[in-house]
């Protein structure tokens, strides 16, 4: 079982790449609240409702200083057709060998289909400016996710 994150720890250091081959690093995100999330494969039917319910809240969530990128195994140019096709206004980036996955604990044994499986965990960060950890979800499902964090985080549904 990979280690869990807990509220108070430092986010782990990271640099991958963004759906446009850009370099993006935790320290490109400090500044600025963040909420990081953890999904298994973009274009697939959970991914592509949770990705969209964070587009439909991201003014919201902007709003309130929040900024949302999103975290997967997909290389950057799928990465790009899945913003594109779902007019996703938010970061995507790349993590082909789930090694941030592992660091955050989003990658370990879970339950799939009544098997277990090693995978990624569909998980949820909020990052303060500074880049510690203000709120950490493991096992999120992708339908409602969005609504729930931003009652959490007090913004108006």
């Amino acid at each position: 079982m990979t280690e869990r994150l807990d509220i108070g720890s430092a986010a782990p250091d990271f640099t991958l790449l963004d759906q446009d081959g850009d370099r993006v690093s935790l320290a490109d995100l400090r500044g600025r609240k963040t909420v990081l999330y953890f999904y298994p494969a973009a274009m697939t039917p959970g991914c592509t409702t949770q990705a969209c319910d964070f587009r439909d809240s991201i003014s919201s969530l902007e709003g309130a200083g929040y900024r949302v990128v999103g975290i997967s195994r997909d290389e950057p140019s799928k990465l790009r057709a899945f913003r594109e096709r779902d007019g996703l206004a938010f970061t995507l980036l790349s993590d082909p060998d789930h090694a941030v996955h592992a660091a955050y604990g989003a990658w370990g044994e879970k339950m799939n289909y009544g098997k277990v499986v090693e995978g990624v965990i569909r998980s949820t960060f909020v990052l303060d400016e500074e880049g510690t950890i203000t709120l950490a979800q493991y096992n999120v499902k992708a339908t409602g996710h969005v609504t729930r964090l931003r009652k959490q985080l007090g913004i108006d549904a």
